[in-house]
């Protein structure tokens, strides 16, 4: 008996000295309807508030508390790549293209020299037409919505090519800020009228997608001028911009597919099932990612941005020991969230910097250029508006994968 006692006491010894105590702490944030960025900004400029939204009761979140926590929020701080201001995608579920063309004009700078500005909507607008092709030609066996990847940024370049935003900003009636909802709900409206009348005609329905995206956005250029010379968009792209879309790879680090191969992300978003990814285990996407990074690269990546570690406080994402600690993250844990669907592939945005080993701590942190609303809560006049600050273990759990010049990973390239 007293042997076993002896035993147990190790055993709960041992457990003791297992189980460290959290040190994260949580709190209850209340937000009020009508306040923030997004509703005093965006929404009153789209014309999207009502009166009822301001006098809806204000409600909670749960968010880790940052208030007592070292964090390294100044830009300065970080080896940083070229980009163009930060920019507002506004009321549109449009991330995806404003974070892949802002990594690919800091490219063009890394490639050229030249500090170019390029249309998102022009993309966005071509995206459309695609997706509605694709949905036609399926008979409505195929996703319509805003959203997409970021690689088709380049799928859409090798077709319609690109242009300056100044040639085509997508905004009307001196809107300031994009808003896509009521015009992606008229077009979702009459391709699932085409279920109804059946009249599956891809050159006329493609005709009516385009007249309300017009109605909305409105006539993409066909031709204009840059520096005294004439070009399409086609002609823009290879004459001079002088960049090869194909270029750019998407690398992915998911469980549920074989490693060390080209597979299909498996999300909605991805609606015309690119099957462009490299696949490749934890430790060597983050390897890759650091590499890049210090190497000159920046990257377009993607994630889930909806854990209560990603402060609209602070503008960083942690991952709280409450929820995970620190040395049980690893590939396991990442599918285990994406599987139980608490991982998403919900936003994109443009890495362009890196503080490595912040305070001896053995952690690096990534700076992030940013074109939601939730990194404007800080105000215009903050250093940081516009911009994220993502720690190591935040990328490592919750950020799926990115895009990147090939050159960058031209190494593991050779491993596929």
């Amino acid at each position: 008996m007293r042997r076993l006692l002896i035993s147990t006491a190790l055993v709960f010894a041992f457990i003791a000295l297992k189980a460290q105590p959290n040190t994260s702490k949580a709190k209850f944030i209340t937000y009020e309807k009508g306040k923030g960025y997004y509703y005093e900004s965006i929404l009153k400029d789209v014309n999207a508030v009502n009166n009822s939204l301001k006098s809806k009761k204000p409600y909670k979140r749960f968010i880790m508390d940052q208030s007592n926590i070292d964090l390294p929020t100044d830009r300065s701080l970080y080896k940083t790549e070229w980009c163009q201001p930060t920019e507002s995608q506004g009321n549109a579920g449009t991330c995806w293209c404003f974070s892949t063309t802002s990594f690919i004009e800091s490219d063009i700078f890394r490639q050229t020299g030249k500090k170019v500005e390029l249309s998102e909507i022009y993309t966005v607008y071509w995206e459309y037409v695609e997706k509605a092709r694709r949905f036609i030609e399926e008979r409505g066996n195929s996703v319509f919505s805003e959203g997409s990847e970021g690689n088709a940024v380049k799928r859409i370049m090798n077709k319609y090519g690109a242009c300056p935003a100044n040639e085509y900003t997508g905004l009307l009636h001196n809107r300031k800020f994009h808003s896509h909802a009521q015009m992606a709900k008229e077009m979702t409206a009459f391709l699932n009228s085409l279920k109804t009348s059946n009249a599956w005609n891809v050159e006329t329905g493609l005709a009516t997608i385009k007249d309300i995206l017009n109605h909305y956005i409105g006539v993409p250029p066909t031709n204009f001028e840059v520096n005294g010379v004439q070009y399409t968009p086609k002609s823009y792209l290879k004459d001079y911009l002088k960049i090869d879309p194909n270029e750019f790879v998407e690398i992915l680090s998911y469980k549920q597919e074989p490693y060390w191969q080209k597979v299909e992300y498996s999300v909605p978003d991805n609606w015309w099932h690119s099957k462009e990814y490299y696949n490749v285990p934890l430790d060597n996407f983050m390897d890759i990612l650091k590499k890049a990074i210090k190497s000159g690269y920046t990257v377009s990546i993607g994630g889930d941005v909806s854990e209560s570690g990603f402060s609209r406080e602070t503008n960083c994402a942690l991952i709280p020991d409450y929820d995970i600690p620190s040395e049980y993250i690893n590939e396991d844990a990442r599918q285990f969230r994406f599987s139980n669907g608490t991982t998403t592939d919900d936003h994109g945005m443009h890495l362009i910097g890196i503080l490595e080993n912040y305070k001896n701590t053995g952690k690096d942190w990534y700076l992030i250029k940013d074109s939601s609303s939730g990194s404007r809560n800080v105000g215009e006049g903050n250093p940081n508006f516009g911009y994220y600050f993502f720690s190591e273990d935040y990328i490592k759990l919750k950020m799926m994968g990115f895009t990147v010049h090939k050159d960058a990973v031209k190494d593991v390239l050779t491993k596929f």
